[in-house]
């Protein structure tokens, strides 16, 4: 039995065009399926109107799984590729299953034989990292760090040190809307030579990638605002 391809969908990280940021090869694979799974239902058609995708949504299925969804099953999500149905899986921004619960699909396609085919789109963690001028050859991604302040002020410090110790490239992002806060830690609590790079607002009209000495960052005292930012901390 042949199975339908699970695609792995990237979306736009701004509101730009999207076919500036999405290859022909991605926007024709996505306006080719009737079977989706999403993070958000109105984010997601929203997407695909702007990727061209011209199909009545009333014909076309677009199962919801975020964070607050219970643990997948092949049932209730993959089994139409027993049809031989093709499946995309939608990303809420950037690259799928990069900082968001899309792996867990993509497990469960791998244990029933799924075939998984990742398509071509933009990531900011990768964006970011080109731009920075750090080690792109050694590097972590640590997704989020803690809200609790006194648990972040430690992590921070510890991202530092493998920073320096390990001449690895630290990655991390942030929930909009505690962007100074993590950007004001980081101030707090990195050493004065740290060298800090922000990729803010990736691809979008108003992107600024900035890479400074902590030292510096702190004269100059930017906002960031509510915009999707990326956070690179490294030491030469």
């Amino acid at each position: 039995m042949k199975h339908g391809v699970l695609y792995l969908i990237p979306s736009a990280l701004s509101d730009g065009p999207v076919d500036d940021v999405l290859p022909e090869g991605t926007l024709k694979v996505i306006r080719s399926l009737d079977y989706f799974i999403v993070e958000e239902l109105r984010t997601a058609r929203r997407f695909l109107r702007k990727a061209g995708y011209t199909r009545d949504f009333s014909e076309v299925t677009l199962n919801v799984y975020n964070e607050h969804s219970p643990p997948p099953s092949f049932e209730e999500y993959l089994q139409v590729t027993d049809e031989g149905r093709d499946i995309g899986l939608l990303s809420e921004a950037g690259s799928p299953c990069i900082a968001d619960p899309g792996s867990e699909i993509v497990r469960v396609a791998h244990e029933n034989g799924v075939p998984v085919k990742p398509l071509t789109g933009p990531s900011s963690i990768l964006l970011a990292l080109m731009a920075s001028g750090f080690n792109g050859q050694n590097f972590t991604f640590h997704g989020y760090l803690p809200v609790d302040k006194q648990m972040r002020t430690k992590r921070l410090k510890e991202i530092e040190k493998s920073a320096g110790e390990k001449k690895q490239t630290q990655i991390f992002i942030e929930t909009p809307y505690r962007n100074e806060q993590v950007f004001q830690a980081i101030l707090q609590s990195c050493k004065d030579d740290t060298m800090l790079g922000l990729g803010i607002g990736l691809t979008g009209p108003s992107e600024k990638i900035e890479v400074y000495a902590v030292r510096d960052w702190r004269k100059m005292k930017p906002v960031l605002g509510k915009t999707p930012s990326v956070f690179l901390i490294y030491s030469y």
